[in-house]
């Protein structure tokens, strides 16, 4: 029995002293998805007094600015198609709309209370083509366009459709994507680039890089289709330097009419646009437009003094899939880029992952698994093996695991663990009369064996490997439900491997005895011997 306890403590201390991986470290902002503004009670009087006085001025302001563009926007496209081979404006349509629609569409902002320094200088479309803006955080971005000289923009072909919208939208000839075209995204590619390589014929081409809504505290993932051209790029930077935030709209947070609101109500809104020099790529960017993408956001969070981390629109994804879970929406957070590009894993692979994810920690508040419903997911009890696998998946050694902890897991532990031949060994294993089928007893022996307990019901677990209900295991039955749930595979090699560290740790002390003895002649052997070990 006393053997037995050694043995055990000394699977505890393994556990403890497992050494943490350093790849696939957090990122420097956990969540760049969400925005929280929470008004003080004297910030709220003070919105209600301004609101009764700004916003009904404000609204009319905006009203007769519209009812004056909408015209000057619908004589400037008539008749001009936005779709199939279309050419860029020119002539009278051209002035029209970088002249008079611009000084309009500033008016609007200035109506709406913003307040906008410009620094740098705007390169030239024959020097830049491309204009890449950061940070991305709401529709109020839209005022780069105004003192960018309504340059095409990337958008929806939805939007073309919405009242009064779709008609200034039409004027800056945008690059359209569509979601029900499957050659969407390379026709989009194909039209930025060819804009972009016109020599000047086509106004610069304008793109949020990020492809998503963030809350500023970072720089994201940049997509590629603007440096795919390999052309110069002038980067463009947004700062809202207002002591109260009502311009971010993204994720988690207000919502867009809320925020309208607030923003009419502030006195004014500051905003300040920095043209940096334009970023001339080096032939090994040109050949690969990611390293490109990654050159240019670099330049620009270090203009910004922001750290980057690679979250993507995929991150908001499977955010949403979280929340459809039940789990937190900030579950799904795992910076899908850096976790598909080291892992090969696909979208659909990672949300897979999740709903697996989120079978365990639903019952956990702010779902994070702890090692109780672990062993209640794997139907086994709390075991020096189970807490050395729990203690692999828990990478920060916080005592929960998260889903970036869980994917990580089950990707490079679980998976490569649950191989062909570990199945099979284990199923041999549990077979101890080798007739090719376990039984219940045989079942519950052997892991009452293998985790050290005594009284352990398995029957719930029996069942489910059962599939058929004939009271034995096939190997077909072990094998499907190994492959369905690859933590198992790694509990068996884990199993096997403390079985073996304890071998070693009980052979230690005759060793140590037999290489401790003092020989007569010589007193000093055994310190001698001990640095060496040292």
């Amino acid at each position: 029995m006393s053997q037995t306890v050694r043995g055990a403590a000394r699977m505890q201390e393994r556990v403890v002293v497992l050494p943490r991986q350093q790849s696939l470290l957090l990122p420097a902002v956990l969540n760049p998805f969400v925005h929280n503004v929470k008004l003080t009670k004297a910030e709220k009087i003070k919105c209600a007094l301004l609101g009764i006085l700004l916003v009904p001025v404000r609204t009319l302001c905006l009203l007769i600015v519209v009812m004056v563009t909408w015209p000057i926007a619908a004589v400037a496209t008539f008749m001009h198609p936005v779709k199939g081979a279309i050419k860029p404006l020119a002539g009278w349509r051209r002035i029209l709309c970088q002249q008079v629609l611009a000084r309009l569409g500033r008016l609007f902002f200035f109506c709406m209370g913003f307040r906008v320094t410009v620094k740098g200088q705007r390169a030239g479309s024959e020097v830049a083509p491309i204009l890449a803006v950061a940070p991305h955080s709401g529709f109020f971005d839209a005022i780069v366009c105004l003192r960018a000289g309504l340059p095409s923009t990337v958008s929806r072909s939805e939007n073309l459709a919405t009242p009064l919208f779709g008609r200034f939208l039409r004027c800056l000839q945008p690059v359209l994507v569509s979601r029900v075209d499957p050659n969407s995204r390379k026709n989009t590619i194909l039209e930025i680039e060819s804009r972009a390589t016109s020599g000047g014929l086509w106004p610069q081409v304008l793109i949020f890089p990020e492809g998503t809504c963030t809350n500023r505290s970072c720089l994201i993932t940049f997509k590629q289709g603007a440096f795919i051209p390999g052309v110069p790029v002038q980067p463009v930077l947004l700062r809202y330097a207002n002591k109260l935030d009502t311009v971010t709209w993204t994720w988690q947070g207000p919502k867009a009419n809320t925020l309208l609101l607030q923003t009419l109500c502030q006195p004014y809104t500051n905003v300040e646009i920095e043209f940096l020099p334009p970023y001339i790529p080096s032939e090994d960017e040109k050949a690969t437009p990611a390293l490109f993408a990654r050159a240019v956001r670099d330049v620009m969070a270090k203009a910004l003094c922001v750290p980057v981390t690679d979250h993507t629109y995929e991150d908001c994804r499977l955010m949403i899939s979280a929340g459809e879970l039940t789990l937190p929406m900030e579950a799904g957070l795992v910076e899908f880029t850096k976790i598909s590009r080291k892992l090969n894993l696909k979208w659909d692979n990672v949300q897979k992952e999740l709903e697996s994810f989120a079978a365990i920690a639903n019952s956990c508040k702010g779902g994070r698994i702890r090692i109780k419903e672990f062993s209640s997911f794997l139907k086994i009890p709390v075991s020096p093996p189970l807490q050395e696998l729990f203690a692999l998946f828990d990478r920060n050694g916080d005592g929960t695991i998260d889903f970036r902890e869980y994917v990580i897991g089950v990707t490079v532990l679980c998976q490569p663990a649950n191989t062909e031949e570990t199945i099979q060994m284990a199923f041999q294993l549990f077979d101890t009369d080798d007739d090719r089928r376990i039984t219940q007893e045989e079942f519950s022996s052997v892991l009452r064996s293998s985790l050290g307990v005594a009284d352990l019901d398995v029957s719930k677990l029996f069942s489910e490997i059962d599939v058929d209900k004939s009271g034995c295991i096939s190997y077909e039955e072990f094998q499907a439900y190994a492959k369905a749930h690859p933590e198992y595979g790694k509990l068996f090699t884990t199993y096997l491997e403390l079985q073996r560290y304890q071998a070693l740790q009980e052979a230690e002390p005759a060793n140590t005895s037999s290489t401790n003895r003092v020989s007569p002649d010589n007193p000093h052997e055994d310190s001698t011997s001990d640095k060496k070990d040292d």
